[in-house]
């Protein structure tokens, strides 16, 4: 069996080299042997007799094996290769393109095309559209996200993460280990100025606080100021936040730090950057364009 990558070499050599002059019929249980492109050309062939419950039941026309185009009227077992070729498909088109910036998770996608858009109207440098932001799931994630990634020909990588102290030695590896080269891994302690840095640590901290606050209005145990929660500036913001909530917690509710990013993205009209805010984005921005 051929792998994965190997399988779309063949149905590109049948598709160039044997479909122009023959007509070439194939059987197969791989999403990587379904192009994705010509899904009228599938055809899905099932035994009804074995997925009916009663088949004595059924009319002699409708029993026994059937093909069809119909992807109503097919199992979830039968579309489970079609399925698995879209996916891929929409994994590819989503977040994969020739140009792939790796973020940790939605909430950076959320800030960071928000804060592009913010800048770009007010004719600054905004993260340049041949970037295709791509989540990874979470820190511990980037370094096997980029070594599959990396395996793709064609593709030109960029990492734009948190940094923590526990997890340098993660991202050292990054390049270390040549997955990416030095200068494509970029953290966001490099636009702060501070050793550990999250994205929420771009923002002046009253201004996150007022995400915070608006966000989870409904579940504080009074407002969250500056005062009782910025007690040591170079801590992560996010850090300072856990240790104020295990005091005193949320109602009904448990901090999310992607909650206060939606609330962002929603309320953008109604809220004032600091020009510090502004500029920090801006050189992130211009360091990963600089990268292409």
């Amino acid at each position: 069996m051929l792998h994965g990558k190997a399988q779309g070499d063949l149905l590109a050599y049948i598709d160039k080299e044997l479909r122009p002059h023959h007509q070439v019929v194939y059987t197969t249980h791989s999403p990587f042997m379904v192009d994705s492109a010509h899904f009228d050309r599938v055809r899905i062939v099932e035994d009804k007799s074995m997925d009916a419950e009663s088949p004595e039941d059924l009319a002699p026309e409708k029993s026994g094996t059937k093909v069809s185009t119909d992807v109503l009227s097919v199992s979830d077992g039968s579309l489970f290769p079609l399925q698995g070729a879209l996916g891929y498909e929409l994994c590819q088109t989503l977040f994969v393109g020739p140009n792939c910036l790796i973020v940790e998770g939605p909430s950076d996608l959320l800030y960071l095309t928000a804060m592009s858009s913010i800048l770009e109207r007010k004719g600054r440098t905004g993260l340049s559209p041949q970037w295709t932001l791509t989540p990874a799931g979470g820190a511990d994630k980037v370094p096997t996200f980029v070594a599959l990634l990396g395996a793709q020909k064609g593709l030109k990588l960029a990492a734009l993460i948190d940094v923590q102290q526990k997890d340098r030695q993660k991202i050292e590896n990054l390049y270390r280990d040549k997955l990416l080269k030095k200068k494509h891994v970029l953290t966001f302690g490099d636009f702060t100025g501070k050793q550990e840095a999250d994205i929420e640590d771009m923002f002046d901290p009253k201004l996150y606080l007022d995400l915070v606050n608006g966000e989870y209005a409904n579940a504080l145990q009074g407002t969250v100021s500056l005062a009782n929660v910025l007690h040591v500036e170079e801590r992560r913001i996010l850090v300072l936040l856990q240790e104020h909530f295990a005091k005193a917690p949320l109602k009904e509710a448990q901090f999310n730090h992607y909650r206060p990013a939606r609330y962002f993205s929603e309320q953008l009209a109604k809220l004032k950057l600091s020009d510090a805010t502004l500029d920090r984005f801006e050189n992130a921005f211009k360091a990963v364009n600089a990268l292409l």
